[in-house]
């Protein structure tokens, strides 16, 4: 028999940041910070689940995991996952507490660490790394993980097993990307409280640690100071990086429309939230006007179902999926899988620092045929994870250790 669930316990752990790291034009003294899921067995073996959030109300997904997570006590891992998305939608669609979201907020988020957790201690009763786990996963074994419901009208279940099976064949092609790593990008360079010095330094060092993309918080309410900083960092690194920015939802539609015309001059690789997350029409208006230049969203697109939405509506370019704001690892493959049928670039998120989005871009690659970008690198909370994600000359290697990279120091000893 397998390792079979014994006890869950659920915490709230949160991490200060400094000198201005973190800041953008909404959030300006954010912590960063886990509701987190210990799964653990009748061995040592443990599973760890994360869910991202920024400080204030951590303790209240907490206490919806202690909620949701009460049908996994006593289940074996490997019958668990076997029918994982079966699983997933009961949690979810529990007939008090879906009252709650539905599949959004404090509870969505709970969901998400619940299902993380279940995945990593999956992965480790294997001992194999996650990104290995889902590639040795038939087709049909990976749509059991998933929770197809209210995707129907654009994707099935056996369309979805169609996808990956087509892919099959292929997988050798891409297999190079094992040995080279995967590209990232550093988001560290242009926090919104750094100064110019600051910002100009950064990129500079970003550039000279080999990242070839970088990303630059904007947002002010001058439009003309986000243009300004917009031009050091571009006059400091020159012409072939790749500069994205990063608006955080601050703009209205019409103002989004303005500084993004003026934002132009420096080229830039992408303009992410630039309005209200849930602003489908909005966006589609926005990505319609700014052209070539792509709309990135998915850190506050909490369901498949809003990224159906944004995906039929053309009103994203790239999509910023992210596994601990979605239902986790699950939900995430739901919208990656859906995600190939659209022009879009997938190129996550990372409310984990990119402890378990470095295995799932592989996955993409290989699995999915996603074309090889770039995955964003911010590595303020490293010092937190037993096995942080390593980043060699701007490229992130593949992890070798069981599990999903989600070991957090402050529970080895819980």
């Amino acid at each position: 028999m397998g390792l079979v669930i014994r006890k869950i316990r659920a915490h709230d752990l949160r991490f200060d940041l400094h000198d201005g790291a973190g800041s953008d034009a909404v959030h300006t003294d954010p912590q960063y910070g886990y509701a987190a899921t210990q799964l653990l067995s009748e061995s040592k073996t443990q599973g760890t689940g994360i869910a991202y959030t920024l400080g204030g109300g951590t303790n209240l997904v907490a206490q919806a995991i202690e909620l949701l997570s009460e049908p996994l006590v006593g289940r074996e891992i490997e019958e668990l996952m076997a029918d994982f998305g079966k699983v997933q939608k009961s949690i979810a669609e529990h007939h008090q507490l879906r009252w709650l979201g539905p599949h959004k907020g404090v509870i969505h988020l709970a969901l998400a660490s619940i299902t993380n957790a279940c995945f990593d201690l999956w992965a480790k009763s294997r001992q194999v790394p996650l990104w290995k786990l889902l590639l040795d996963l038939t087709p049909n074994e990976l749509a059991r993980l998933i929770d197809f419901s209210y995707l129907e009208d654009v994707l099935t279940t056996n369309e979805a097993i169609e996808i990956l099976a087509e892919k099959l064949t292929s997988r050798p092609d891409r297999d190079e990307i094992l040995k080279q790593g995967y590209p990232g990008y550093d988001t560290s360079v242009g926090w919104f409280a750094y100064s110019d010095a600051k910002l100009i330094e950064n990129a500079k060092r970003a550039v000279d640690a080999g990242f070839t993309a970088m990303k630059l918080k904007v947002g002010s309410p001058d439009p003309a100071d986000d243009v300004r900083r917009a031009r050091l960092v571009r006059e400091a690194v020159g012409p072939s990086v790749n500069i994205m920015t990063d608006a955080n939802q601050a703009w209205s539609v019409p103002m989004a429309l303005d500084v993004c015309a003026q934002l132009a001059e420096i080229n830039p690789g992408w303009v992410e939230e630039p309005t209200q997350p849930d602003d489908v029409l909005g966006h589609q208006t926005i990505a319609h006007a700014i052209a070539p230049v792509p709309v990135a969203i998915g850190e506050t697109v909490s369901n498949r179902v809003l990224w159906k939405n944004f995906l039929e509506a053309g009103a994203v370019g790239v999509v910023q999926a992210d596994c601990t704001r979605l239902a986790g690892i699950s939900e995430y493959l739901a919208v990656t899988i859906l995600a190939t049928k659209y022009p879009v670039k997938v190129i996550p998120h990372v409310g984990d620092m990119g402890q378990i989005h470095h295995h799932l871009v592989f996955f993409n690659h290989i699995a999915l045929g996603h074309e090889k970008q770039f995955l964003e690198y911010i590595p303020h909370l490293r010092e937190h994870f037993t096995s942080p994600a390593e980043v060699l000359d701007g490229a992130y290697q593949l992890p070798q250790e069981p599990g999903c990279s989600t070991g957090l120091t402050a529970l080895v000893e819980s």
